[in-house]
């Protein structure tokens, strides 16, 4: 890439560069295009597009109805609680 086009989109991404930060970038540059390049010349027609590397599927239980009334799963949760204070979780201070 051509040392004036650098100093160009160095500007635009509002990076000050002295001539040894161009130098720098410059290198970087090549070597990413140089990356690209290898990356363009990879057959990937046959290759199947994928979200993640590890096959996953989603884990569903079965949608049915469930006879929990609310009143029995409060009192179920309060009755672990540590500590109530008039039938509400107490919380230590933090501070």
């Amino acid at each position: 890439m051509d040392p004036q086009e650098l100093k160009i989109t160095a500007a635009m991404a509002m990076l000050e560069l002295d001539e040894s930060g161009v130098a720098a970038l410059a290198g970087a540059v090549d070597q990413m295009l140089e990356y690209f390049t290898t990356m363009a010349a990879i057959d990937v027609k046959n290759v199947e597009p994928t979200t993640q590397i590890l096959a996953a599927s989603n884990r569903l239980r079965p949608d049915g109805a469930h006879n929990n009334n609310p009143a029995n799963l409060a009192d179920a949760v309060l009755e672990q609680a540590p500590d109530l204070e008039d039938r509400l979780i107490a919380i230590p201070n933090v501070l």
